[in-house]
C-alpha cells in the first residue's frame, strides 16, 4: 500500500471524516514534554544511528521556502532564488519520505519553511502525517501571520505542538524587523492557540542586540498569566544575515538581565536531547526557555534531522553538508535504497558543529532554505 496522497486520492469524503475525527481524538494538544528517545534495540534499523551512537528520532521537514515575511535573521535584504517548483518535493514524496523515517523510530516531526502555513495544502499534509504508525508529535514552526484562521482545522488534522515566531512585541519595530506589517495577527495567533488548548504554546524569538534585547522583561510577562513558553534564541550566522557577534547576546547575559527583574527563577530538568534550558518563575504560569547554539551547544544530545523542502538531506544545521533524496527516488531507487543513503549520511555527521566564528565563514544556505 502506497502512503501518500495519490493514494488517498481514492478514499471517499466520509472516510477522510472520519479520519479527520479519528486523528483529532488520538492527538491530545499537550506538548509540554517531548517523548523520550527510545532505546536503541526497540527498533529495527539503525539507519537513525550515527557513529557516536546517537539515535535521532526527531526530523525537521521544510514544506516549502516561500514566505510572507522578510525577517533580517532568515533572509538577505535582497531575497533569494527560489528552487523551481519542479526541483521541489511533491506531497507523495514528502509523504514517502517521512514513512521512512518513522518506520525506522522517528517520533516526532516538525514542519518549517519559509512560512509552511502559505501552502493550500498544508491540511491534508498534516492529516497524512498525523496518520503515520508510530508518530507521537506533529509540530509546526509559524510566523503567525495566517495562523489563527487555520489553526482550528490544522488542530483537528493532528497537529499537536506549536511554535510561533515573534521578535518584538512593538509593532513598529515588527514592520523594521520583518519588513512587513501583521504584529497584530502574530499576537492573534498566538491567543488563538491558547485558547485552543495548546499548552505550551511555544514562543520563539531571536535577540539581538541593540535591536531587541530591551525587550526581554516584556516577552517573559507573557508567560505570567498564559501557558506560554518564551524561547530565547541567540543570534546564529547563516548566509546573507549579515552576522556579527556585536550583534550576538550571549544566553549568560539574556538569564541575567531575567534574574535582575525577577525573584524565583529555577532552572527545570531538561531531557538530554534538548535544545533548551528551561526554567520557571515563581508566580508564572508559563515558563522561560534559552536556546544556546553559539555560547553552550548541545550536540552530544543532537536527535534532529533535516529534509528541506528541495529534497535535500542536512543532518546538521550548521554543515554544509546535504544529500539529495529527491533524485533517487525520481531515478526509480527503492526505499531499501533511500535508507542506505539516509543511513549513511548520518553516519557522517560529525560529533559536534564547529565554533560560531567558523561558522560565520562556513558557507551554508540562508535559513529561508534550510527551514527554521
Amino acid at each position: 500500500m502506497k502512503v501518500g496522497f495519490q493514494y488517498l486520492t481514492n478514499v471517499s469524503s466520509s472516510t477522510r471524516a472520519s479520519d479527520r475525527q479519528r486523528c483529532s481524538n488520538l492527538y491530545a494538544t499537550s506538548c509540554a514534554t517531548d517523548p523520550d528517545i527510545a532505546p536503541r534495540e526497540a527498533y529495527s534499523s539503525e539507519m537513525l544511528v550515527d557513529s557516536f551512537g546517537r539515535f535521532h528520532n526527531y526530523l525537521r521537514i521544510s514544506l516549502t521556502e516561500r514566505c510572507n515575511l522578510r525577517c533580517q535573521y532568515c533572509m538577505p535584504a535582497k531575497g533569494v532564488e527560489l528552487t523551481p517548483k519542479s526541483e521541489l518535493l511533491s506531497p507523495d514524496e514528502i509523504i514517502r519520505i517521512a514513512n521512512l523515517f518513522v518506520t525506522s523510530g522517528v517520533d516526532k516531526i516538525r514542519l518549517t519553511g519559509g512560512e509552511p502555513t502559505i501552502r493550500k495544502d498544508i491540511e491534508d499534509i498534516c492529516l497524512h502525517l498525523s496518520g503515520l504508525k508510530g508518530l507521537k508529535t506533529l509540530a509546526m514552526t509559524t510566523n503567525g501571520i495566517v495562523l489563527s484562521k487555520k489553526l482550528p482545522k490544522l488542530k483537528e488534522c493532528g497537529l499537536n505542538a506549536l511554535n510561533i515566531s515573534l521578535d518584538t512585541l512593538v509593532p513598529a519595530k515588527f514592520e523594521f524587523m520583518t519588513r512587513r506589517k501583521g504584529h497584530s495577527k502574530v499576537m492573534e495567533s498566538i491567543d488563538a492557540a491558547v485558547e485552543l488548548g495548546y499548552n505550551p504554546v511555544k514562543v520563539n524569538c531571536v535577540i539581538m542586540r541593540g535591536m531587541n534585547d530591551d525587550e526581554i522583561c516584556n516577552f517573559v510577562e507573557l508567560t505570567r498569566q498564559k501557558p506560554i513558553n518564551v524561547r530565547f534564541i541567540e543570534f546564529m550566522p547563516f548566509d546573507g544575515n549579515v552576522w556579527n557577534v556585536k550583534k550576538l547576546v550571549p544566553y549568560a547575559e539574556m538569564l541575567d538581565k531575567v534574574r535582575q527583574s525577577y525573584k524565583g527563577v529555577e532552572r527545570l530538568q531538561d531531557h538530554h536531547t534538548d535544545t533548551a534550558k528551561n526554567f520557571r518563575i515563581d508566580g508564572h504560569v508559563g515558563t522561560i526557555s534559552f536556546i544556546t547554539s553559539m555560547t553552550e551547544h548541545f550536540c552530544a544530545g543532537c536527535n534532529r534531522l533535516r529534509l528541506l523542502a528541495d529534497g535535500n538531506f542536512k543532518v546538521c544545521l550548521f554543515g554544509p553538508s546535504e544529500v539529495s533524496l529527491r533524485e533517487p527516488i525520481r531515478a526509480g531507487v527503492n526505499d531499501a535504497g533511500l535508507k542506505e543513503i539516509i543511513g549513511a549520511a548520518v553516519k557522517r555527521k560529525k560529533a559536534k558543529h564547529a565554533g560560531m566564528f567558523d561558522i560565520a565563514k562556513t558557507a551554508n544556505r540562508p535559513m529561508i532554505h534550510i527551514g527554521g
